[in-house]
């Protein structure tokens, strides 16, 4: 659930909730005050729009005074013929909305309010009803009034009455408003308990999971992952926390791949490096010691000494190039070139190298002349020396042949260069473009290398918008293929 409906529905529970329990809670308690007056006073209850405790509250306020009455008509009942005596209960009875009235053989002998006491006295209870015992009162639904009866007989024999006539007002009453406070305050208590464990859960518990799963990425712990479930903005982050771990993961793995292979290149460059320069040292202290005593000896350790040099300088251009893949800072420089001609020029430096090692080259152009493709002749002709350098390498054969193809692939063309050395095998193929990857284990200056060659050949062609991929068979030999996109003139329509 998205924080936003999250929070309307928390605005909508605060406001709403309270209100509707707060009236089930005025319901409730009115209508237990109402069948409460209803089993102490035996009212009938007809009108519940009098939801409080009234009767009961104006029933004690007259309580005494009732008391009093009653003791008295046991005593000395002549004093309620008395009007001053009556008139001092009408004054004990200011301000609860009660006043007297005496009935004497069916007609009204007192009253202190003679226009509500010609309303109720005919409805008035009978002299002995046997209803009314002590305590007792009526409710009369209409009038909303609280009678108390005490019968007496009057000094000339005649049946008398003396009622307390309470009227029963709608206003709330003390008690109500003490048991509706405690209902709206559990209510609050309640809806807030409620709310806060609804949001502890749906928030701030996957907040506190996150919270935990950060300090873990944070002390370098990339496998810790998040079980716990939620939804909206809160599983958006999730997702990228995971997303994140994974990366992180994956980058940390790859770091300590890379300072693997790094430390392995620093000792198969170191490895290279040391045989070509213990033979310069070798040759060179031969000339000066004098071994090299003939014009044939001296050309012979000089050009040793140079060649030397030569594989020394590759294995650096090497490491420069190398140092470019990651940074993505490789020097390019491209132009658009005749394939022709520059495979052409390429043919003859790389033939001159092979001839010299006694391996024969074919070569065989199937593109028109015109065609062009854009390309950086420095970067190009480094990714053709580096192949062929490798399929000299591996030249297992007395009679080595190198082919190297031009072919027309409509949009493109593709370069084939393969030799007939000892092959490599299909567990090795796939992976070797990989920066590092040797399928020799033998650390000899003939067949090492850094193993960064052909990772060097394929980030060229790639960066060139090619392809490369290579096709082997054991003790048969290799062929490696790329392809780069022809140049095509823009049309006038275009």
């Amino acid at each position: 659930m998205k924080l936003k409906t999250r929070l309307l529905i928390t605005f909508l529970t605060i406001i709403l909730l309270p209100v509707i329990l707060s009236g089930i809670a005025f319901a409730g308690i009115g209508l237990s005050i109402l069948h409460s007056q209803a089993d102490s006073y035996e009212m009938k209850i007809a009108d519940y729009f009098m939801f409080s405790d009234s009767a009961q509250t104006f029933s004690k306020a007259t309580e005494e005074v009732f008391t009093q009455l009653m003791i008295q008509a046991d005593q000395d009942a002549t004093v309620f013929e008395s009007e001053k005596y009556l008139n001092q209960v009408g004054d004990l009875l200011k301000g609860k909305s009660t006043y007297v009235l005496v009935r004497k053989n069916g007609e009204i002998y007192f009253t202190t309010n003679q226009k509500a006491a010609e309303l109720i006295f005919p409805i008035l209870p009978e002299f002995g009803d046997e209803t009314q015992d002590a305590g007792r009162g009526y409710f009369y639904d209409d009038m909303q009034k609280l009678v108390k009866q005490v019968d007496f007989t009057f000094q000339d024999g005649s049946r008398g009455s003396i009622f307390l006539v309470t009227k029963i007002n709608s206003i709330v009453s003390k008690s109500f408003l003490l048991d509706m406070l405690i209902a709206i305050v559990l209510i609050l208590i309640f809806t807030s308990i409620m709310l806060t464990r609804w949001i502890q859960k749906g928030v701030f518990k996957p907040i506190g999971e996150l919270n935990i799963a950060m300090q873990q990425i944070a002390e370098g712990n990339f496998d810790y992952v998040l079980t716990a479930k939620c939804d909206g903005e809160l599983e958006d982050n999730y997702k990228n926390y995971e997303e994140m771990r994974l990366r992180l993961k994956e980058s940390a793995e790859e770091k300590i791949q890379n300072d693997k292979k790094n430390r392995e290149l620093i000792s198969n460059i170191s490895h290279d490096l040391k045989t070509p320069i213990t033979a310069i040292k070798g040759y060179v202290e031969g000339i000066m010691d004098g071994v090299a005593d003939t014009p044939e000896k001296m050309e012979k350790y000089i050009k040793t000494v140079y060649n030397k040099a030569n594989d020394m300088d590759r294995l650096i251009n090497e490491l420069t190039i190398y140092s470019g893949i990651d940074s993505n800072r490789i020097p390019y420089n491209f132009h658009k070139i005749n394939v022709a001609d520059y495979f052409g020029d390429c043919i003859e430096d790389v033939g001159l190298d092979l001839e010299s090692k006694n391996i024969i080259l074919n070569y065989s152009n199937f593109v028109s002349n015109g065609t062009m493709i854009i390309a950086d002749p420095e970067q190009l002709k480094r990714v053709i020396n580096n192949i062929v350098g490798n399929s000299i390498k591996y030249i297992d054969k007395k009679k080595g042949i190198i082919d190297i193809r031009i072919l027309d692939e409509v949009d493109s063309i593709r370069v084939e260069i393969e030799d007939n050395g000892k092959g490599i095998s299909p567990k090795d193929l796939p992976n070797i473009f990989e920066r590092f990857y040797r399928t020799d284990a033998s650390r000899n200056s003939s067949k090492g290398g850094s193993g960064i060659g052909l990772s060097i050949v394929k980030k060229i062609i790639e960066d060139h918008g090619g392809y490369i991929w290579a096709t082997s068979k054991e003790e048969e030999g290799t062929c490696l293929h790329f392809v780069i996109r022809k140049y095509r003139e823009a049309d006038a329509n275009e």
